[in-house]
C-alpha cells in the first residue's frame, strides 16, 4: 500500500532522477521531441520526466538509457 503522503525525499529523488535525464539529453545533444521519438514517448512525457512531474517506468528508464548511450545507473543513481 503506498503512503500518503508521500515522505519529502521521494520528490526530491524524482527531481534528480529528472535532472540526469535532462543532463544525459544534453549531452547527446537531443531535442525533447527527439528523445521522445527515440523512446516511444511525447515530448511532453520527457518534458514531466525532466521536472520530476512523472516517474519513467522500468522500461522507459532502460529506453532512455539505450536512446542517451548512458549506463542505466547513471540515470538513477
Amino acid at each position: 500500500m503506498p503512503l500518503d503522503p508521500l515522505p519529502d525525499w521521494v520528490p526530491a529523488r524524482r527531481r534528480e532522477i529528472g535532472a540526469r535525464i535532462r543532463a544525459a539529453r544534453l549531452a547527446a545533444n537531443l531535442t525533447q521531441e527527439r528523445l521522445g521519438e527515440r523512446v516511444g514517448r511525447d515530448y511532453r512525457t520527457v518534458l514531466r520526466w525532466e521536472y520530476g512531474q512523472r516517474v519513467p517506468d522500468l522500461n522507459d528508464l532502460l529506453l532512455l538509457a539505450d536512446a542517451l548511450g548512458v549506463p542505466l545507473a547513471q540515470l538513477v543513481e
